[in-house]
């Protein structure tokens, strides 16, 4: 007899990130609730034992050859059997220890994805929420260095256009009606951009909940490496030209 379908599925990608994701996993084990399962994509061999031993369900893609983000995530999905979908960075720690108010506010019509705040290491808000890009707002993010969030919220969700794909839950009929992530177009970087604008041409919102926080150790790798720079780079020309 197959086990009960749990509520949460979680997509973890590892690039050999294997002692980052224990600490999230032991984190996850000390959740209240709800019922969920953890699906490790491991972009690169690496040693599996941190992903053995947790006390609910960790099942191990094993990629034959790196795959980008959306590729990954959207394989890891077709293998989910919770009712909502969540994708998560291996560089979270949750602060929380119930993640019930983001999953209560599906309760509500239309929503697609919902996201918690994001507190860098420091303890500062990031702007993992924002409006959606124009050449003019990536400007002042690059060149004036302006990343304060674009919205304020108080102790209720808001509607936000887009949420960063480090840490966000997806309704899967939503996240299936757009054909997931574009993998076609974006490797890596503003896949998350892509689909929340497609989610929204389609009729469904996006969602903040302050009531829920995680805490990301931000690898910036984008800002050290040529090639993660070159993608992220041509990822926003690709976005901002509809190519």
């Amino acid at each position: 007899m197959n086990p009960p379908a749990p509520l949460l599925s979680l997509s973890i990608v590892s690039h050999g990130q294997g002692a980052l994701i224990a600490s999230l996993l032991a984190d996850l084990a000390g959740l209240q609730e709800p019922s969920f399962e953890v699906v490790v994509t491991l972009n690169l061999p690496e040693d599996e034992a941190p992903y053995q031993g947790h006390p609910f369900p960790v099942r191990i893609l094993r990629n034959a050859a790196p795959k980008g983000f959306g590729a990954n995530h959207n394989a890891a999905f077709a293998q989910c059997r919770g009712s909502f979908f969540a994708v998560v960075n291996p560089d979270i720690r949750l602060q929380a220890r119930d993640l019930q108010p983001l999953l209560q506010c599906f309760d509500q019509a239309r929503v697609a994805a919902v996201a918690p705040v994001v507190l860098s290491g420091q303890g500062r808000v990031e702007d993992s929420v924002r409006r959606f890009p124009t050449v003019a707002r990536l400007a002042r993010r690059v060149l004036l260095r302006r990343r304060e969030p674009d919205y304020r919220w108080g102790e209720q969700p808001i509607v936000v256009d887009w949420t960063a794909g480090m840490f966000v839950l997806f309704r899967p009929d939503a996240f299936k009606e757009v054909g997931g992530f574009d993998d076609r177009r974006f490797f890596m970087y503003f896949e998350d951009v892509d689909i929340c604008a497609r989610l929204w041409r389609k009729g469904w919102r996006v969602l903040l909940q302050p009531q829920v926080r995680v805490v990301h150790d931000a690898q910036r790798a984008s800002h050290r490496s040529m090639r993660h720079l070159r993608w992220h780079l041509t990822s926003a020309l690709r976005y901002l030209s509809g190519i």
